[in-house]
C-alpha cells in the first residue's frame, strides 16, 4: 500500500505515518523541511523496519504544490491513501499567491494537491481513500467571506480564519463524494480532537499555553485519521464526517451542496 501524507514531521501526522509504516505501507511524507522530516524517515526505515521517503511540499505556495504533484505524476505509481493532514492556525499573513495564510494552507494547497493527484488515486485498487483532517471548529463560521480569503489574516488569534479553513475542508470532502473524485475513490473528513500539536505554533502567547492544558496527546489524536484511512468498517463510506472513530453529523453549513459547489469553482479558479 502506498500512502501520501502531508505535514507528518511532527504531531498526529507523524504518529499516523509511523503507524501506517509499521503495518506495511510505503509512506511518502510531503512537507516543507527535509531537515525536520528526515528523523521521521530514519525512525521508520531504521527502527520500525518500514518504508518511507520525503517529498518537498509547501502548501502555502501553489508552485511548490504543482512541483510535488509533477514528481508523483511522472512516476505514475498509484496512491492508495492520500491524507491531507498538514495544517496551521494563528498565522497572520498571506500565502505566496496572496491568500489568507490559514485558508491557503489548510484548504487551497490541499485542494490543488488532491485534485492534481486524483489520476493516481483512481489508479489504485478500489476503494482508495482521501482523508482530510478538519476540525470541530468548522461549526463556528456562519458564512464564508470570499473577499477575506484574498486578504491577510484580520483577527489577533486567527481562530475565526481557522474555523473557515476547516469548514472548507469538510465542504471539499462532501463535493469529492458527489462525483468529483471518481469511481472507486472514497473521501472522509474528521475531527481529530483538540490535540497538543504544532498546528498551534503560530497562535500568540498566552492563548497557546492556555489552550494546550486539556488537549489530547498526538497518539490519541491520530486514531480517527487511522480509522478513516484503514478501517474496513468505513471502506464503503463516502463524504462523511468522523469524530472519535465514529461517524457524526457535520455542521449545517458544511452540508450545503451549493456552498460546496461554489467553493470548488472558486478553488479551481484560484489554483
Amino acid at each position: 500500500m502506498k500512502v501520501l501524507i502531508t505535514g507528518a514531521n511532527t504531531g498526529i501526522g507523524r504518529v499516523t505515518a509511523e503507524t501506517l509504516a509499521r503495518s506495511g505501507a510505503h509512506v511518502m511524507i510531503a512537507g516543507r523541511s527535509k531537515e525536520k522530516t528526515d528523523p521521521v524517515v530514519r525512525c521508520i526505515t531504521d527502527e520500525k523496519k518500514g518504508s518511507a521517503e520525503f517529498l518537498p511540499l509547501d502548501l502555502g505556495d501553489l508552485d511548490s504544490v504543482r512541483a510535488c504533484c509533477k514528481t508523483l505524476l511522472d512516476r505514475g505509481e498509484p496512491i492508495d491513501v492520500l491524507i491531507a493532514n498538514a495544517g496551521l492556525a494563528g498565522a497572520r499573513r498571506t500565502t505566496k499567491q496572496g491568500f489568507e495564510m490559514t485558508f491557503g494552507t489548510n484548504h487551497l494547497g490541499h485542494f490543488l494537491l488532491v485534485t492534481q493527484l486524483l489520476p493516481l488515486v483512481r489508479k489504485a485498487a478500489a476503494p482508495s481513500r482521501i482523508v482530510v483532517v478538519s476540525s470541530k471548529a468548522h461549526f463556528r463560521p456562519k458564512e464564508i467571506d470570499w473577499k477575506a480569503l484574498r486578504e491577510t489574516t484580520k483577527t489577533v488569534s486567527g481562530f475565526p480564519e481557522y474555523g473557515v479553513s476547516k469548514l472548507c475542508n469538510v465542504l471539499f470532502v462532501k463535493e469529492l463524494a458527489r462525483g468529483r473524485a471518481g469511481k472507486g475513490v472514497h473521501s472522509y473528513a474528521l475531527h481529530p480532537g483538540v490535540v497538543a500539536s504544532d498546528v498551534w505554533r503560530k497562535v500568540p502567547w498566552p492563548f497557546r499555553s492556555l489552550m494546550k492544558l486539556r488537549m489530547k496527546t498526538t497518539e490519541e489524536g491520530a486514531q480517527t485519521s487511522l480509522y478513516c484511512a484503514t478501517s474496513p468498517e468505513v471502506a464503503e463510506h463516502d463524504g462523511r464526517y468522523y469524530d472519535d472513530c465514529k461517524e457524526v453529523p457535520c455542521s449545517r453549513l458544511a452540508d450545503d451542496p451549493e456552498l460546496a459547489k461554489t467553493l470548488w469553482q472558486k478553488s479551481e479558479e484560484w489554483t
